[in-house]
């Protein structure tokens, strides 16, 4: 016998949000149910990148603090603009 690949949530919601899962559920011809798991996953996606990014920041940020390596927001500025132009940069050298 194989395992169910999902498992039933109960989650309670006010009357007001319940009244609009239905109405676009209907308007695009689907079920409540998959319109709230369609959000769910897509909250779940953008939170989760949202999340790695401020992981990033911190670990940057904790780098900097120890090394004291940067570039200038000048340097990081002239570079970003070659890149609008189309032009091939390498990006600013850190220094400290």
């Amino acid at each position: 016998m194989s395992k169910p690949t999902s498992n039933p949530v109960a989650i309670k919601i006010d009357l007001d949000t319940k009244e609009r899962v239905k109405r676009l559920a209907a308007a695009r011809h689907r079920a409540a149910h998959w319109l709230m798991r369609e959000a769910i996953s897509q909250y779940l996606d953008r939170e989760e990148k949202r999340e790695a990014f401020r992981q990033d920041a911190i670990r940057a940020w904790n780098e900097y603090r120890a090394t004291g390596m940067h570039a200038t927001a000048e340097e990081t500025d002239a570079w970003l603009a070659k890149l609008e132009s189309d032009e091939a940069a390498e990006p600013p050298a850190c220094h400290g």
